[in-house]
């Protein structure tokens, strides 16, 4: 298995928008609403090639198989880590909304375990997982109950693989006297396995 896939269905939003050009290839965004077994609606940003997203309209279902990309945003506006979904395949597709993904990689950052007010245990990670040509996703992910003790026993540079989903949190960032509205993204873990290191 990849080390890193996810698969969404779910409606489209808003029309592509064009994000970026390389290598002669152009680039579009889009954001898709995928709705959770609670009613609540995560609303994630997807990018791939003209070729593939530039046709999806607002309504439209749709289901995406691709992997979930972080990159450094350096121009002071908006989030530092911006976390995408990359399109590899979409296809016009009617059906219960889908969020789920695999991801293999290696801590990046110590564990960080709390409590939330009402006692429920709670850990934050960062995992790298690498790309081709040498670079890595870095992504946030948050595991809940004993799957966060679990976690939180766990070490740097230690290989884990996971499954889950890619969610939406809306927060306020107080900034001075006033609160500003921001989204993070981050990935709900499910189930959390350590992996053997190469011998």
């Amino acid at each position: 298995m990849e080390e890193n896939q996810i698969r969404l269905r779910g409606q489209v939003l808003s029309p592509p928008a064009f994000s970026h050009e390389s290598h002669g290839i152009r680039f579009y965004q889009f954001p898709l609403s995928v709705k959770r077994l609670s009613g609540a609606e995560d609303e994630l940003n997807l990018l791939g090639p003209e070729e593939l997203v530039g046709r999806v309209r607002p309504g439209e279902r749709v289901a995406v198989l691709g992997q979930v990309r972080s990159y450094n945003n350096r121009s002071g506006v908006g989030s530092r880590l911006v976390i995408t979904v990359f399109v590899q395949t979409l296809l016009a597709e009617p059906g219960p909304s889908e969020n789920s993904l695999f991801l293999s990689g290696v801590l990046c950052k110590k564990p960080v375990f709390r409590r939330t007010p009402l006692g429920r245990e709670i850990c934050d990670l960062m995992l790298a997982v690498p790309r081709h040509y040498g670079r890595a996703d870095y992504l946030p992910c948050i595991a809940w109950g004993a799957t966060a003790a679990r976690a939180a026993a766990m070490t740097v540079g230690q290989s884990v693989s996971l499954e889950g989903r890619l969610q939406s949190r809306g927060y306020l960032k107080s900034n001075g006297e006033t609160q500003i509205p921001k989204v993070a993204y981050e990935v709900s873990i499910s189930s959390l396995r350590e992996q053997e290191a190469p011998t």
